[in-house]
């Protein structure tokens, strides 16, 4: 056959130029060289019968054979040494043959390299996929292990906190009663702005213990009859103070829904709703609005608090809701928790959600961008399941079992009979 006399003509000048171009240095010359003997005869076999997969083998223990080096700089060689072999073919073919050999020759090859090439190519990829897949998992692993231990840091650390502070708080209330005895009114001066502080680092402590529970899957609920409209009323009572200092308009529009007696932990879901509201003061400047409204879903009740504050950029509408995670530069923020861009530990908004989520229920944040000139405003809605029935109850999901007893639903009954029991607890 005049291919097969073509290609051995052709093998020796094939292998040396191939050899010489692409590898250096002798010792790895004599290796490739070998490779490409063995790759030669698997060429002529596939010619003679027309079979690719006579190539496979080798195929694929090249396109397997990246090092961990070429995988991290992201070389493809075996692809190059493909491609380059196509070009050098041509070569070896017009010095060594006539141009009628050299013609047919290069007819019944090249398909073949080009074919070889894709196969390569495709195993490259593949290994690299699958070393990339590899350095994910490993990053993933990093990562949760670094969120575990950090998990673990605010359970210990809120935990020990929690001894002085306590020490501190009991000395500080003896010291006051000793004080109020005495005509010295600098001191007793002394000790407010102490127990404020107190006031401030205990609430900081009961939120990092809050997201230890919800990152551990250990928040539970004391769930009871609670009617939204008793919540929210709470919450202007909290706040009228506040936002008559920074002259604020809170308004709390009555809503389908707000009435309605539904199931949940009322401690809970106020101190959810009491973040949130907090956060549309803290980004609303003075003189601002912010409005609590809502609607009745099938299955869900929405609520739905809108602010003309300075608004959120589409990139921190799901970063505002992980730990420790704050709009602004931290050194611009104000010293105090309501005032306008307060600071804060980041920790309101996390447990918001856990607590949400924990009832069944979602949250999430619509806004225009972050502009502190034409106060786009931000709204937050609340989804929370109308569950009316207090066998509706496994709605801690992983967050922790809740059980009841028979009891206690036999309780629950009758203070469904007695609606003026069922008053929410702030």
């Amino acid at each position: 056959m005049a291919i097969q006399a073509s290609l051995q003509k052709i093998r020796a000048p094939w292998v040396e130029r191939i050899s010489r171009e692409l590898a250096s240095g002798e010792g790895v010359r004599a290796g490739f060289a070998d490779q490409l003997v063995r790759f030669y005869e698997l060429l002529e076999q596939t010619i003679v019968t027309g079979d690719t997969a006579w190539l496979d083998p080798i195929l694929y223990d090249w396109g397997r054979s990246p090092t961990e080096t070429n995988l991290e700089a992201g070389d493809y060689y075996v692809s190059f040494i493909l491609s380059r072999m196509v070009a050098l073919t041509i070569e070896v073919a017009r010095e060594h043959l006539s141009k009628k050999e050299a013609l047919d020759l290069l007819a019944a090859v090249i398909p073949i390299l080009a074919h070889s090439l894709s196969v390569v190519v495709r195993y490259e990829m593949e290994t690299r996929v699958a070393h990339i897949s590899n350095e994910l998992g490993e990053v993933q692993e990093k990562l949760q292990i670094l969120d575990q231990n950090k998990s673990k840091f605010i359970s210990v650390a809120a935990h020990e906190l929690k001894t002085p502070l306590t020490l501190i708080e009991g000395y500080t209330s003896m010291m006051t009663d000793l004080v109020q005895a005495s005509d010295l009114p600098q001191m007793k001066n002394y000790l407010v702005g102490v127990n404020t502080g107190i006031h401030r680092l205990r609430h900081i402590i009961d939120d990092m213990i809050d997201v230890s529970l919800i990152d551990n899957h250990l928040l539970t609920l004391n769930i009871q009859p609670l009617w939204i409209s008793h919540l929210l009323n709470l919450i202007h009572n909290e706040f009228k103070k506040i936002v008559s200092e920074r002259k604020l308009t809170l308004t709390i529009q009555p809503f389908e829904g707000s009435d309605m007696m539904i199931y949940g932990d009322s401690a809970r879901l106020y101190q959810a709703l009491h973040n949130v509201v907090a956060n549309a003061v803290k980004y609303t400047p003075d003189k601002g609005r912010i409005t609590i409204n809502g609607r009745l879903l099938p299955g869900f009740v929405e609520i739905i608090v809108t602010d003309t504050g300075i608004g959120i950029s589409a990139e921190n509408q799901t970063l505002i809701f992980e730990k420790f995670e704050q709009l602004g530069k931290t050194d611009l923020h104000s010293s105090g928790k309501t005032k306008f861009k307060g600071g804060g530990p980041g920790l309101g908004l996390p447990i918001t959600r856990g607590i949400i989520e924990a009832h069944g229920g979602t949250i999430w944040v619509e806004s225009d961008g972050h502009d502190e000139v034409k106060l786009s405003g931000a709204t937050f809605h609340i989804l929370l399941p109308t569950r009316t029935e207090p066998t509706d109850r496994n709605m801690t999901k992983f967050f922790g079992q809740f059980e009841e007893t028979k009891s206690e639903s036999e309780t629950e009954s009758s203070g469904k009979e007695n609606p003026s029991t069922n008053e929410p607890a702030a």
